[in-house]
């Protein structure tokens, strides 16, 4: 029996460091509008999508960090969004900067077609570094401004199915989807921050665009679901953001993507009951997995660990 969604992945044109955030969230409603006009049921916006990717740059002046961080959602400025998803009856999930308690994550949340929160996910695989390096190219100083999400990889009864979140450098490792899907998630949701060029490599975009979508393609296949992955693309405060948002079916198959490197939407009508196929047969985790075999993937990481 089919159980089918229309979903969007609502790829956004760069968000310039001193573009107000009253603009940023006209841009997303601008989106969200667009969808309800093609009868999407979920919209998946990127990763720290109301604000540019501050991780980039030093903060001296601790009031300026701050404002790049939420301490409630939904707040003041964000109400606006939640209200009109509400009124179109347009689910989304939503990337931000998270402040609590004293605490920075870099986070997601699901949002129903009620306008409420359903779920909530912060980024486990922070990648980049604590300080500035001068070999590289540009910064990437996440592991300086996020603390490793407390909440781990929870899976959210939503939409008709079981959803799981994700963020960005989350997709390019497997043990990302194999935690979601072991729970029985059947869509997972990626927002997502990337540039066209490596910090320390001379690697071309074309490799880059085609590890984005390798990643998603063997975690669907592998894991029987489906993806649906969101970008910030363009050029951001000069820095070039590869775009390349997918929406990624059970076989692997990408089904639909950007076509551009601005503000796009990619839509597809998904069934979540293919999931049930690869899960029964190929996949079946019951009758095929061997997890005492696998110890070293849980032990603790080797010495021989580079900087990132």
């Amino acid at each position: 029996m089919s159980r089918k969604l229309k979903v969007a992945a609502a790829q956004m044109g760069p968000v310039s460091r001193d573009v107000p955030r009253s603009e940023v969230i006209q841009r997303l409603i601008t989106l969200l509008r667009s969808a309800a006009r093609d009868g999407v049921d979920l919209v998946v916006f990127p990763e720290l999508a109301l604000t540019t990717f501050f991780p980039r740059w030093i903060y001296e002046d601790a009031d300026e960090l701050e404002g790049l961080f939420d301490k409630e959602m939904p707040n003041a400025s964000t109400q606006l969004l939640f209200d009109e998803a509400k009124n179109l009856g347009v689910g989304f999930y939503l990337g931000y900067a998270e402040l609590v308690d004293g605490h920075r994550y870099n986070t997601a949340i699901l949002v129903d077609a009620f306008g409420e929160i359903v779920g909530k996910y912060r980024k486990v695989h922070l990648p980049g570094h604590t300080a500035p390096e001068r070999r590289r190219s540009h910064q990437h100083l996440e592991k300086l401004y996020f603390e490793v999400g407390d909440l781990g990889f929870p899976v959210f009864d939503a939409f008709g199915g079981k959803v799981g979140l994700a963020i960005c450098n989350d997709r390019r490792w497997p043990e990302t989807y194999r935690a979601l899907a072991l729970q029985g998630a059947e869509l997972i949701l990626i927002g997502y921050n990337t540039p066209t060029r490596d910090a320390l490599s001379d690697e071309p975009p074309s490799l880059r665009r085609f590890h984005n979508h390798l990643v998603m393609q063997a975690g669907a296949y592998q894991n029987s679901l489906w993806v649906v992955a969101s970008a910030k693309a363009g050029v951001e405060d000069e820095h070039p953001l590869m775009g390349g948002s997918a929406i990624v079916a059970p076989t692997g198959e990408i089904i639909t993507q950007a076509e551009t490197e601005g503000e796009e939407l990619v839509v597809s009508e998904i069934d979540l009951a293919r999931c049930s196929y690869y899960r029964k047969n190929i996949f079946n985790f019951s009758a095929h997995r061997r997890p005492e075999h696998y110890g070293a993937i849980c032990a603790p990481n080797p010495g021989t660990e580079v900087s990132s």
